[in-house]
């Protein structure tokens, strides 16, 4: 009886630091890691880029998630949606795992190639410093594009160990896409972070012209893909992955136009799962059928 209970709570704590790190939310940065990846490899990589590419970004995203919660740690106890959080992890907790995170991450990125290893400082900089912005700067969420864009970069050199353009040109498609559902993700909080003196664009320009501007970087976001997929030499199947990317994009948009939360989050989440799934799966399958 004894063991079960223990079991049990180590179910709940697992789950609890889970829901802390919003894991789910990794099918986001995750899909134009491997997308990245798959492209630049022609196909499936060796198992040890593979494996090598998922540790470091299991790692990146955890130790970015755990410290941009321990740099929210008071504001998020004073915003309805997140005044849990802290009762999730406790703040040493989160602190040695930042800590533990960031260094999984750079022995990742050694295991990889010397390029990714004399990087991986800077990529985690730039993630960190995103945590950061809304502090100082409207454009917050030009910085959490910036960050998780990082991700196909990395991925791209993980594999082939040097800078190319289609990297460079996904990465500019992710940090738009990036910042357009946040504008969207960032509507819940507007009154919170006006109160708090607190940054975005959604502050900036109100809910009504932050949903339009969204609207105007996911369409720059996927002209983006498109150009990936020229310069990366991308067939007919990545193509037709891009028509359920738009769809998935035009759903995010009439979901968030309804205001409510839930329709928010169904924008947020469902439809960039959706847009990141069939991308990935594209250039996986363009990959196979034609390659390089």
């Amino acid at each position: 009886m004894t063991s079960r209970a223990t079991e049990k709570s180590r179910r709940a704590g697992l789950g609890g630091f889970l829901t802390f790190i919003r894991f789910s939310h990794t099918v986001f940065a995750l899909p134009f890691a491997l997308g990245a990846m798959f492209a630049a490899a022609g196909g499936v990589p060796s198992p040890r880029v593979f494996t090598g590419v998922l540790a470091a970004m299991v790692f990146a995203r955890t130790a970015a998630m755990t410290f941009n919660r321990l740099s929210d740690w008071e504001i998020d106890k004073r915003n309805p949606r997140t005044e849990g959080r802290h009762r999730l992890v406790g703040y040493g907790t989160a602190t040695a795992v930042c800590a533990l995170s960031s260094l999984g991450f750079v022995l990742s990125a050694w295991w990889l190639n010397p390029l990714c290893a004399w990087l991986s400082p800077v990529a985690l900089g730039i993630v960190f410093f995103y945590s950061l912005t809304k502090r100082f700067t409207h454009c917050a969420q030009f910085f959490l594009g910036l960050a998780l864009s990082v991700a196909p970069v990395g991925a791209w050199l993980a594999v082939t160990g040097s800078f190319a353009w289609p990297p460079l040109v996904l990465a500019l498609a992710v940090l738009l896409w990036v910042a357009g559902f946040d504008v969207i993700y960032a509507t819940q909080d507007y009154e919170v972070d006006v109160r708090e003196g607190l940054k975005s664009l959604v502050v900036r320009l109100g809910i009504r012209d932050g949903l339009r501007f969204a609207m105007i970087l996911h369409l720059a976001a996927f002209a983006g893909l498109v150009a990936f997929g020229y310069v990366a030499g991308l067939g007919r199947f990545y193509a037709g992955s891009l028509v359920i990317v738009i769809a998935g994009l035009a759903y995010e948009h009439f979901e968030a136009r309804r205001g409510d939360i839930g329709s928010v989050n169904r924008a947020f989440f469902q439809a960039n799962a959706a847009v990141g799934l069939a991308f990935v799966l594209g250039i996986l399958f363009d990959r196979l059928a034609f390659p390089i």
